[in-house]
């Protein structure tokens, strides 16, 4: 039993890294969008009007990542309750 509660845990921090791996992606992708059409604008090579602007798809990009971390830590935090509530004695994460 203490096996399965040991691959259940670690499944757990598994998922949420994962998680975390996206997220990081997310955000980063969103960084490096502005900052490539800022280049672009900057040397002049920008075209005319678009409807969505590299501001707001870069300032989308990271919020989804933001949104998509904090719901992710919330799912885990739930989860790792309602294991520890069955089982009170499981250890606790250093990842945490």
């Amino acid at each position: 039993m203490d096996l399965a509660l040991d691959r259940t845990r670690l499944a757990h921090e598994r998922t949420l890294m994962a998680w975390v791996r996206t997220a990081t992606s997310l955000i980063s992708f969103g960084f490096t969008i502005y900052k490539f059409f800022e280049f672009l604008h900057e040397k002049g090579q920008t075209e005319g009007h678009r409807r969505i602007g590299p501001r707001v798809f870069a300032t989308v990009m990271i919020a989804i990542g933001i949104v998509s971390l904090i719901l992710a830590t919330i799912q885990n935090r739930v989860e790792l309750q309602a294991l520890r509530e069955q089982f009170p004695d499981m250890p606790y994460s250093i990842a945490m």
